[in-house]
């Protein structure tokens, strides 16, 4: 069985009319590519991504910051409460293959940090300006782009230039520094 691309969309709970247009148009493009969508199950962007992807019969799963599965937005397939508030962050980053980042506010900061440490990569649409993101301009890009890095992701594949991007070299950060 060939492997589902997991992609977190992250982005504001207070998003902009915008902004919810953008990630509902990336949760049903993600959902009919076959793509398994990531979020903090919360609203705004988060919930917006969840009823795009639902619209196309998509699996959506959020880990919620507190303890009590019935805070998901209505369109999250499996809530896991974490308890862990903003920590759960790093768990949703972890379960990715590619993040795509929507608008931001502190926590989408966050995530996008956490990411780029982990060498989860992002794609941004009118989010932060960190070194490391790959802009995009539309949803349609932010969705295809994510399942290219998705797929390389998972194959081994560099997504630029084709080539094995597990040579076993040491992890180095986007600084240059090596970790030990």
């Amino acid at each position: 069985m060939a492997h589902r691309p997991y992609v977190a969309v992250v982005g504001p709970s207070d998003a902009t009319s915008q902004e919810k247009r953008a990630a509902e148009t990336i949760g049903r493009g993600l959902a009919e590519a076959g793509a398994i969508l990531i979020t903090g199950g919360l609203g705004g962007v988060m919930e917006a991504a969840c009823h795009g992807a639902s619209t196309a019969d998509g699996t959506t799963v959020g880990f919620l910051p507190g303890t009590d599965r019935t805070s998901a937005n209505d369109y999250l397939q499996i809530a896991l409460p974490t308890g862990l508030g903003e920590l759960r962050n790093g768990l949703i980053i972890r379960a990715a293959d590619v993040v795509i980042a929507v608008g931001g506010a502190y926590g989408t900061l966050s995530e996008i940090a956490l990411s780029l440490r982990t060498d989860v990569p992002v794609v941004g649409l009118d989010t932060w300006d960190v070194e490391g993101i790959e802009r995009v301009d539309t949803p349609a890009e932010a969705v295809s782009r994510a399942l290219g890095l998705a797929t390389a992701r998972t194959d081994g594949t560099d997504a630029t230039d084709g080539t094995d991007a597990t040579d076993g070299t040491d992890a180095t950060d986007r600084t240059g520094r090596t970790d030990s």
